[in-house]
């Protein structure tokens, strides 16, 4: 069986968006090569697969308060 081909994910650390404001860090991950940004409100229920190629953002008062990739 052959496997799954996944994107490469960006070198970036997502400990460089926490504290940017949500539109910049979305426009900066883009630009940086994540395939898929997620914009999420403070304890979202969200699924937690881990899909290679995003960045998850948790985004309180316009800020980004957390920051994880999958």
């Amino acid at each position: 069986m052959s496997s799954i081909p996944r994107p490469e994910e960006p070198q970036d650390s997502p400990d460089t968006y926490v504290g940017l404001d949500a539109a910049e860090a979305e426009r900066r991950a883009r630009e940086r090569g994540w395939s898929a940004v997620r914009s999420l409100p403070p304890g979202a229920i969200i699924t937690m697969e881990y899909r290679s190629g995003r960045l998850n953002f948790e985004v309180g008062g316009g800020r980004v308060t957390r920051c994880w990739k999958g």
